[in-house]
């Protein structure tokens, strides 16, 4: 399975990430961006509510989308998401129990890194991917540099991912991108802007498919 998922990562290229949203606009929040061509969803593990989003999501829209849990910072945490039906964990940094779990149950695991040490002991470990974290700090121009001797690492740019730069992480190398704000801003969900959630998917897959389509993967 973990094979599967990665190569549809490689294929999509984009992780939504939904941190804090209130449980009762969750499934607006997810309908919008399945509808908006977004297939991997991550509701990270401290937002309150968590565990029954993942379960509904992955009743609610069975094939259609690849339910994750983020922030997930301990084996605990990776028990009770994998229980609810995660099918992919992801962390902001590497916990070692975590990985050997998920893998153990065939299940996709991202755990975070920074420095090129981390990153390698990450992927060591047996991550499917790494998640390099923070990118809005970090920017493009590092991802850049340690795909240079690292290219054989799947990782997966998290932070400061926007329309106008996304292209910009694609050409440095990343598998994928985890984008949370700027796709589902607190203030779109606060007003119920579910539309404008979906569009701003629109975008980005659109983004992602004309780089495709115009460069080399």
């Amino acid at each position: 399975m973990t094979t599967a998922l990665l190569e549809r990562l490689k294929e999509e290229k984009i992780v939504a990430i939904l941190r804090g949203v209130p449980k009762e606009k969750a499934c607006n929040i997810a309908e919008a961006l399945c509808c908006g061509g977004i297939v991997f969803t991550e509701v990270t593990m401290n937002t309150k509510g968590a565990i029954d989003m993942i379960s509904g999501w992955r009743e609610k829209f069975g094939e259609r989308m690849k339910i994750g849990a983020g922030t997930v910072l301990d084996l605990e945490e990776a028990k009770e998401a994998v229980r609810a039906g995660a099918e992919y964990l992801v962390s902001p940094n590497l916990d070692e129990k975590v990985v050997d779990f998920a893998r153990s149950n065939n299940i996709g695991v991202f755990p975070g890194a920074m420095t090129p040490t981390e990153i390698v002991r990450a992927w060591k470990a047996g991550a499917t991917a790494v998640k390099v974290f923070p990118m809005a700090t970090l920017g493009v121009g590092y991802l850049k540099e340690i795909r240079a001797s690292l290219n054989h690492i799947p990782m997966i740019a998290t932070g400061g991912v926007r329309l106008d730069n996304i292209h910009g992480f694609m050409e440095a190398g990343a598998t994928a991108v985890g984008i949370g704000g700027y796709l589902v801003h607190s203030a779109l969900v606060r007003e119920g802007r579910y539309e404008t959630i979906k569009q701003n998917a629109v975008d980005l897959v659109r983004a992602v498919k004309s780089w495709k389509s115009g460069g080399v993967d």
